[in-house]
C-alpha cells in the first residue's frame, strides 16, 4: 500500500502514515497530480468540489518538502476565511503533523493570549490563521515579526474564491506582500477552491506581488462516469409553507437548509421549532458558543435540521448530510455548486438539492440557474475594482507596524510591482497627501506616524478596527444573564422599541429588558411572543448570463435533468403566460397598466445602471435599480431607443448620481479618501465600462 503512494513521490514517512495510520489505500487524482508541481515550488491553484481532498493535496507535498529539506521555524501559513473552518482543520492537521514530529498552531480572534504567547515564543511549523490575524501579528508590539516570519516558505489560501471576490482578498495580498519581505525565501503560493469560471485569472491574481515561479492550475478530470445530482424545484409561496414542507419531508434524515439572509434563517428556525423539528442555526451574528453548539450537535445528530446562511457553504465538517435544501435560490452558479457539494459525501450517496421557492421571482431564478448549471456555465471571479481605500488602510497599518516610516518606504512595502496594480499606484501619492492633510497620518520631517484623526477613528481597542476590511452596520451584543447569544443591528432595536420589544435570535424569541446604547449591549429574557429579525440587505446584482437565462426560461427553455413539482410547473406556466410576448434572444418594450413602459433588458443590474444613465432623458427617474428591466417614459419606441443608444459614448457617462453617497457606507475606509476618489472607487465597483459597452451592443442587437 505504501509503495503505491511512494510512486507519487511523497516523502517516505508521509506516505507511510497516509497508508498505514490514515488507512488510505490510494490518493485521489487531485492529490496525486499536485505532488510534483508543489514539491518543485510551483505556484498552484487546486480545484475540486467540496470534500474533494484539497487540504491534503496541498499539505502532504509541503510536509514532504519540510522533512526532505529540514525546514525549521514557521514554514507554512495556512489561511482560511472562517474561524470555524480553521478550528476544524486544526484537529485534522495537528494529528497528522504530530506523527511526523512537526507542530501545527492556530491563531484567530477566539484564540487566547496564552496560546498566542506560546506561538510568539516558539512558532509552530504550520500556522492556521486569517488575514486579519496575520496583520494583527505584524502590527502588535508583542510580536517580533521578523523572528516569527523569517522562515516562511509557502502560503496555502483555502477557499481562495471567497477571498478574491471582495476586499478581503486585496487585504490578504497586501499582508502577504509585507510578510514575504521578511523572509529570504521565494514564497510559494497555493490556492484551494471549488469550481470557478476563470481559474487561470484567479491564479494570476493570487500570485500578484509574489515570487517568480511556474504557475499551474491543477484540476483533474473526475474518475468514472459523471453522476447526475438529484435536483428538485418546488414552489411553496411563503416561508411558513417552506417550514411545513421541511418538517414533513425526509424525516429521520440530517438536512442542511440554506437561506440567504440572517433574518430568514431566524424566521425559518423559529417556524421549524414551532413545528417540533429539532433545529439548529448558524449565521454570522450568533455568538461563538451558540455557533459551536449548533455545529457540534448537528454533527452528532441524525434526525435534525440546521438552517444557515453562507457560513456553512464552505468546507466546515458538520458530518455526513442526507439532504441539502435551498430556500429560494443562490445568486450564482458557483454558490450553488458549493452548497450542492455538502451532500453526497458517503460512498454510494447521490448529491442532491431541493429548492423551495417562496415567490415567483425566486422560482424563475432557481430554474434559470439550474439551466446554466446543466450547460456547464460558472461565473468568472473578478476582484473588486480600484481598491484605493486599501491603500489608505495599509498606509495606516504599516505606519503602526513600524512605529513611523518614510513615505517612499511605505509604498515599497506594498510591492514592486505594486500589489494593488498600476491604476491604484497612480493615485497612491494623492491618497497619502490626503491622509496627511486630514491628519489621519502625521508627517514629522518626512517620517510618517499615526495622526490625531487616525487615533480617534481607529485607536480604540488597540487598533483592532483598522485590521479588518469588513464594513458592517453597528451591532449590539445580546445578553441573557451571563451568556452572549449573538448580536443584532441598530435597526432591530429601533423596531423593537417602537413595537413590542421582542426580537428573534438563535431561533427563539426574546423580550428586550434593557438597551445600553453606550456599551452597545442588550439584556433579554425568553418570550412566548413572536419576535422580529431585523437584518436588512440590498438586492445583489445578478450576472448577465443568469438574467438572460431567466428570459429563456420564460420562453420555455427549462433544464432537462431537474424535477419540477406540480406546484412549480403550475406557477412557471403562469409566469410564461404573463410574459407570453417575450421571444428567445430578444429584449422587449412592454407598456404596463400603470402608464409606464418597461424595457425588459435581462442585462443585469450593473449594465442596467449604465443603460439608465445613457437613457436619462427617456427613463423614469426612479426606475434604474433592477436586474431585469428599466422604467421608461410611456411613449418611448424601440426606434427611439436604438437611435439614442447608437450615439452613446460610455467614456463620458458617470453613474455616480445613481449610486449616491450612501453607497460609500459599504466600503470601509472610504472616509480616508478624498471625496472624488471615494466616489471613483464606488463607481468603479459598478463600472466595467467594457461590459457596459458590450451589454449596450447586445441589447441594441436584441431589441425588437
Amino acid at each position: 500500500m505504501t509503495d503505491s503512494l511512494d510512486r507519487g513521490n511523497l516523502e517516505p514517512a508521509v506516505a507511510h502514515h497516509v497508508a498505514n495510520t490514515l488507512g488510505w489505500p490510494s490518493l485521489r487524482p487531485l492529490q496525486r497530480e499536485a505532488i510534483a508541481p508543489l514539491r518543485t515550488g510551483s505556484h498552484a491553484l487546486l480545484l475540486a468540489p467540496t470534500a474533494g481532498g484539497k487540504t491534503e493535496a496541498a499539505v502532504f507535498p509541503l510536509l514532504s518538502q519540510m522533512l526532505d529539506e529540514d525546514w525549521r521555524g514557521l514554514s507554512v501559513l495556512y489561511v482560511c476565511p472562517l474561524r470555524a473552518l480553521l478550528n476544524d482543520l486544526h484537529q485534522r492537521l495537528e494529528r497528522f503533523a504530530g506523527l511526523l514530529g512537526r507542530r501545527v498552531g492556530l491563531w484567530h480572534g477566539d484564540v487566547g493570549q496564552s496560546a498566542r504567547r506560546a506561538i510568539r515564543d516558539d512558532p509552530p511549523d504550520v500556522l492556521l490563521t486569517t488575514p486579519e490575524s496575520l496583520e494583527a501579528m505584524l502590527v502588535s508590539t508583542k510580536t517580533d515579526e521578523e523572528d516569527v516570519f523569517r522562515h516562511v516558505r509557502a502560503v496555502v489560501v483555502d477557499e481562495v474564491h471567497a477571498f478574491a471576490g471582495d476586499d478581503r482578498g486585496w487585504h490578504l495580498l497586501a499582508v502577504l506582500t509585507r510578510i514575504e519581505r521578511l523572509t529570504p525565501y521565494a514564497v510559494q503560493r497555493i490556492g484551494l477552491s471549488a469550481t470557478v469560471g476563470n481559474p487561470d485569472e484567479l491564479l494570476g491574481w493570487l500570485t500578484r506581488g509574489g515570487a517568480e515561479a511556474p504557475r499551474q492550475v491543477i484540476n483533474p478530470e473526475p474518475v468514472g462516469p459523471a453522476v447526475t445530482p438529484e435536483l428538485v424545484v418546488d414552489y411553496v409561496g411563503t416561508l411558513e409553507n417552506a417550514a411545513l414542507v421541511i418538517s414533513r419531508l425526509h424525516r429521520g434524515e440530517k438536512r442542511l437548509v440554506f437561506a440567504d439572509s440572517r433574518a430568514r434563517v431566524e424566521q425559518l428556525g423559529h417556524e421549524l421549532r414551532r413545528l417540533g423539528v429539532q433545529t439548529f442555526l448558524s449565521h454570522g451574528s450568533l455568538g461563538r458558543d451558540e455557533r459551536r453548539r449548533a455545529e457540534a450537535a448537528f454533527a452528532e445528530e441524525s434526525d435534525c435540521v440546521i438552517v444557515a446562511t453562507s457560513t456553512l457553504e464552505l468546507g466546515i465538517d458538520i458530518g455526513d448530510l442526507d439532504r441539502v435544501i435551498q430556500i429560494d435560490a443562490p445568486s450564482t452558479v458557483a454558490g450553488f455548486l458549493q452548497r450542492l457539494g455538502r451532500s453526497g459525501r458517503r460512498t454510494g450517496a447521490q448529491r442532491n438539492m431541493l429548492f423551495l421557492a417562496t415567490d415567483e421571482a425566486s422560482l424563475l431564478q432557481a430554474v434559470a440557474l439550474l439551466r446554466l448549471f446543466e450547460r456547464g456555465f460558472v461565473e468568472p471571479l473578478e476582484p473588486p475594482a480600484l481598491p484605493l481605500h486599501l491603500v489608505a488602510q495599509q498606509a495606516l497599518a504599516i505606519v503602526l507596524q513600524e512605529q513611523g516610516v518614510g513615505r517612499h518606504t511605505l509604498l515599497v512595502r506594498l510591492g514592486a510591482p505594486f500589489v494593488f496594480g498600476d491604476e491604484v499606484r497612480a493615485h497612491a501619492d494623492e491618497v497619502l497627501d490626503h491622509l496627511i492633510a486630514d491628519e489621519w497620518l502625521h508627517d514629522d520631517g518626512g517620517l510618517l506616524g499615526i495622526g490625531p484623526a487616525g487615533e480617534d477613528a481607529f485607536g480604540r481597542r488597540h487598533f483592532l478596527e483598522l485590521l479588518s476590511v469588513f464594513s458592517s452596520a453597528p451591532e449590539f451584543a445580546v445578553l441573557w444573564g451571563q451568556k452572549e447569544l449573538g448580536s443584532v443591528p441598530d435597526s432591530t432595536l429601533l423596531l423593537a422599541e417602537q413595537q413590542r420589544r421582542v426580537i428573534l435570535l438563535a431561533g427563539q424569541s426574546w423580550f428586550v429588558r434593557h438597551i445600553d446604547w453606550d456599551r452597545r449591549t442588550v439584556t433579554v429574557e425568553p418570550s412566548e411572543q413572536r419576535g422580529i429579525a431585523g437584518w436588512f440587505g440590498g438586492a445583489r446584482p445578478l450576472h448577465a448570463e443568469l438574467c438572460r437565462s431567466i428570459r429563456e426560461v420564460l420562453c420555455g427553455d427549462t433544464p432537462e435533468h431537474v424535477h419540477l413539482s406540480d406546484r412549480a410547473q403550475a406557477q412557471l406556466a403562469a409566469a410564461k403566460e404573463e410574459f407570453s410576448w417575450l421571444r428567445p434572444g430578444e429584449t422587449a418594450l412592454a407598456a404596463g397598466d400603470d402608464g409606464v413602459t418597461r424595457w425588459w433588458t435581462f442585462a443585469g443590474l450593473i449594465a442596467n445602471l449604465w443603460l439608465a444613465e445613457a437613457l436619462a432623458g427617456l427613463r423614469e427617474s426612479t426606475g434604474a435599480r433592477h436586474n431585469l428591466r428599466l422604467r421608461l417614459a410611456s411613449d418611448v419606441s424601440a426606434a427611439e431607443l436604438r437611435n439614442v443608444l447608437a450615439q452613446v459614448d460610455l467614456s463620458k457617462i458617470s453613474i455616480g448620481e445613481q449610486l449616491n453617497r450612501a453607497g460609500l457606507q459599504t466600503i470601509k475606509f472610504a472616509e480616508c479618501l478624498p471625496d472624488h476618489l471615494a466616489m471613483q472607487v464606488l463607481e468603479a465597483r459598478f463600472d466595467a465600462r467594457a461590459k457596459a459597452r458590450r451589454a449596450t451592443e447586445e441589447v441594441i442587437h436584441e431589441l425588437r
